[in-house]
């Protein structure tokens, strides 16, 4: 698996596991740009199934950091939805094959960062109803974007952001929420979609020192260098890379 990688896909592979430390303690969207870089390195179902355990890695870091700030009601509420979204998923990927998956990956990817760009126009002005309905398109969408891209960032922001919690407390509810449902996802691909070997996980292991550099660094970064700034180069970052895919 990592026997032919050239420098710069070294480079940009290190660098994707800063951005998901990043994505988890401040730098809210940079693990998108991770889906359609892993994607075009190493194959579009299998880059699904590489990034996932680097994802856990991070979610725990959130999770110690905001575990008593989670809002659990929120959580609750979308977890069945999102697991149904999940299988969904899960049967879409068993009948097509890689091209159709990478051009999936792609326009889930885009999708949510056309969310993001909404959530980031309107700002307090997003206010979705907290109708049982709303959780409910919310979470199948979600689990839906999570099985297939790990992408499902945007869509929890925009149901967290409309319930109007503090920053503490929207922090620690998607850190469970996240650590939960990719723990869900491990059995799926390892049994059945097979994208996560000794052999993936040998890499992931190489990159728990960056993944934790990148959850460091992302607390005092986002201190110094402008949020939207940041944001922006991600967005057009993972566009261009989104419509590589293709």
């Amino acid at each position: 698996m990592t026997q032919n990688l050239t420098e710069i896909q070294w480079f940009l592979i290190i660098f994707s596991g800063i951005l998901i430390g990043m994505s988890k303690t401040g730098i809210s969207g940079a693990g998108l740009l991770v889906v359609p870089v892993f994607a075009s390195i190493f194959g579009a179902k299998v880059s699904v199934g590489l990034v996932l355990p680097m994802l856990i890695v991070a979610d725990i870091f959130a999770v110690k950091f905001y575990n008593r700030h989670a809002e659990w009601k929120f959580v609750l509420k979308l977890l069945p939805w999102t697991f149904v979204g999940i299988l969904i998923a899960f049967f879409v990927g068993q009948k097509i094959n890689d091209d159709q998956f990478r051009k999936l990956i792609a326009l889930v990817v885009i999708l949510g960062l056309g969310m993001m760009v909404i959530q980031d126009i309107r700002k307090q002005k997003l206010n979705p109803p907290d109708y049982w309905w709303m959780a409910a398109l919310l979470g199948l969408a979600g689990g839906f974007a999570t099985m297939i891209g790990n992408a499902a960032g945007p869509i929890l922001a925009l149901y967290l952001l409309s319930m109007r919690l503090p920053k503490n407390s929207y922090i620690g509810t998607g850190a469970w929420f996240f650590f939960i449902v990719n723990l869900s996802k491990l059995p799926l691909h390892i049994a059945f979609w097979k994208t996560i070997s000794w052999e993936s996980l040998s890499l992931n292991a190489l990159l728990i020192i960056p993944i934790i550099a990148g959850a460091i660094g992302g607390f005092y970064l986002v201190k110094i260098i402008p949020e939207k700034f940041y944001r922006w180069f991600i967005i057009l970052s993972t566009l261009a890379s989104a419509i590589l895919l293709f």
